[in-house]
């Protein structure tokens, strides 16, 4: 079972990128990220032609989250419990193939200095709490998205020098940090402790040539799917331009893990 998350960064200016995708990768199950469109514009029918069925949670021009599966996947939560309705529209969690998967777009937060970030540190604590109350922890459930957090030095091209920035403060760690308190693995680190694994690039001065990039795209799991691992990577073919039809990629590229 190939599960994946992606960050699209626009569904509709990734349509194109986003099938060429599904048809070369086939995954089983994918989390999307900052869909930009709301749930009525979403193109379900261009998914359907690719195998895909989708559960949204939309929005227009900004923030939205999805699930793909290749069967009709069946809502559990549309919108985080307890998270400001303020912070856009930005978890949503669905069964599909024996597991439960939520697709997550943690705020950016801007800057430290800036009001989002409180809004960011407040999203993050609603998260945690949802994941820490969970009824059945060992039950198969995926966290996966883009989580806007670095949770050490390694994960970040500015290691030590970004200390006390946006998306490496204590702060958001220790929130993040919950996360894997309460139960979650997160797959790419447990299999590649020691390995950068950046999931993202800025568009602007050629940060993905230069390897300026951060790994804020994770898929926090719990045992019972982590216990299933077999491999997981960065799929950066699709960091990069089509060579066949041109379609420009996002600035996320997919986050792959294959299950037993």
């Amino acid at each position: 079972m190939l599960i994946a998350t992606w960050n699209v960064n626009g569904v509709r200016a990734r349509q194109q990128r986003l099938a060429e995708w599904l048809a070369e990768r086939k995954p089983d199950v994918v989390c999307l990220q900052e869909l930009k469109v709301t749930d009525e514009e979403f193109a379900h029918d261009v998914l359907e032609t690719s195998g895909y069925k989708a559960a949204t949670h939309g929005q227009a021009g900004w923030n939205g989250v999805a699930v793909l599966a290749k069967t009709q996947p069946e809502v559990v939560v549309r919108g985080l419990p307890g998270a400001s309705k303020d912070a856009g529209a930005r978890f949503i969690s669905v069964k599909t193939n024996g597991i439960e998967m939520a697709s997550v777009y943690v705020p950016n937060g801007k800057t430290v200095s800036n009001p989002d970030y409180k809004i960011k540190l407040g999203w993050l604590e609603a998260l945690a709490k949802h994941v820490e109350s969970r009824a059945d922890r060992d039950a198969p459930f995926v966290l996966g998205g883009d989580f806007n957090v670095c949770p050490t030095d390694l994960d970040s091209w500015m290691g030590a020098r970004g200390k006390g920035m946006i998306h490496h403060t204590d702060e958001e760690r220790a929130l993040i940090g919950r996360l894997t308190g309460a139960g979650l693995v997160d797959l790419y680190r447990t299999k590649y402790p020691s390995e950068a694994g950046f999931s993202f690039w800025d568009y602007r001065a050629g940060a993905f040539h230069r390897k300026l990039g951060m790994r804020i795209d994770f898929l926090l799991c719990t045992p019972a799917v982590a216990n299933r691992l077999r491999d997981v990577w960065v799929d950066r073919d699709f960091r990069k331009k089509s060579k066949t039809s041109g379609a420009l990629p996002s600035d996320h590229a997919p986050l792959m893990a294959d299950l037993v």
